[in-house]
């Protein structure tokens, strides 16, 4: 999943879901696999470029909370479904925390890729 934000909106208040809540704004995939199809969830090498250009690195193996204590976690405060989809966060050197900030700009092409799985290709379009 590429989490993005609309960080104008997301400063203005002081729940930061509003910045990340627009349509198109959380796009997946290029597919969803089953448990079985990954022997370790805590092993995969992730990475996202911008224009060709690395700017996030690191490996789920740096995920703060393992992912079966997120599943039991969540699931009592809330039922969880076939279906539903847990993101866990995003690696360092999001445009906000770089100096200077490195916002995205139209038509520029953002890859999110998880090793083994394949790769997320989406491109910036402002909408008026």
């Amino acid at each position: 999943m590429n989490d993005v934000s609309a960080r104008d909106v997301q400063m203005a208040t002081s729940q930061w879901s509003l910045g990340k809540s627009f349509d198109t704004f959380a796009p997946l995939g290029p597919v969803i696999v089953t448990k079985d199809e990954v022997p370790d969830p805590h092993a995969l090498d992730i990475r996202l470029t911008i224009g060709g250009e690395a700017l996030q690195h690191s490996n789920t193996r740096e995920l703060i909370f393992r992912i079966p204590g997120l599943i039991a976690y969540l699931s009592a405060i809330t039922p969880l479904r076939a279906g539903d989809i847990i993101s866990t966060g995003t690696p360092a050197g999001v445009g906000l925390g770089r100096t200077p900030h490195h916002w995205l700009r139209p038509r520029e092409t953002i890859v999110t890729d998880v090793e083994g799985l394949g790769q997320l290709a989406n491109l910036a379009v402002v909408e008026v």
